[in-house]
């Protein structure tokens, strides 16, 4: 602690303040060497020069700065809403089923309506029951509860790198164009990724 204090320029009080707030991440990366003794990797120190020149320049907390990060990106989503009566009219979905979705958590609908990511969910799964995936064959809202607890700790930490990079690095509204632009590309990125794992899983049990 005492040399990354001392090549950081910025007191051991000062960092041991920044591990407890998870600014630097969640120290998986710290290995203790001993009860008094721990290895911090060489990217703190440039980590450690950052948050403090980012409180001394902006005279900002991190912390506000991610939490605006936040808001910002939730209000943009807010903006985008489609009402339950449009959705139960646009897909071809029976209300029990949106209904059972929306118990399960998978579906998180307001007063006003789904969210751009709920309607995704609704077109996707009106998709599989056209294709065939139904109840007739055994397929029900249960079987999005898979996908949905396996993405749950990807997301999570997902979040923990993106706020923890961008709050230090852009401002704010850079940072929700970042976020926001990013959206589409995961999505094919995970589907495709997705797609070549069930292809060769079902190869590897064919075989």
């Amino acid at each position: 602690m005492s040399e990354l204090a001392e090549r950081s320029g910025v007191s051991a009080g000062t960092i041991k303040h920044y591990l407890r707030e998870g600014l630097l991440g969640e120290g998986d990366e710290i290995v203790r060497t001993s009860r008094n003794m721990a290895y911090y990797p060489p990217e703190y120190v440039e980590r450690i020069r950052l948050i403090k020149r980012l409180q001394e320049d902006r005279f900002m907390p991190l912390r506000v700065i991610k939490d605006q990060i936040v808001e910002r990106a939730v209000e943009q989503r807010e903006s985008e809403r489609m009402s339950v009566s449009e959705a139960r009219r646009r897909y071809d979905i029976p209300g029990n089923v949106l209904d059972r979705l929306a118990e399960l958590g998978v579906l998180t609908p307001t007063s006003r309506g789904y969210d751009a990511d709920d309607v995704k969910i609704i077109e996707a799964v009106s998709r599989f029951r056209a294709g065939g995936y139904d109840e007739q064959l055994g397929f029900t809202v249960f079987d999005t509860l898979r996908y949905r607890d396996a993405l749950e700790p990807l997301v999570q930490e997902e979040v923990r790198t993106l706020l923890d990079r961008l709050a230090g690095e852009v401002e704010v509204e850079r940072a929700v164009e970042i976020i926001t632009a990013g959206a589409e590309p995961l999505r094919d990125l995970i589907g495709a990724m997705h797609s070549k794992l069930l292809l060769a899983e079902l190869r590897r049990q064919h075989d």
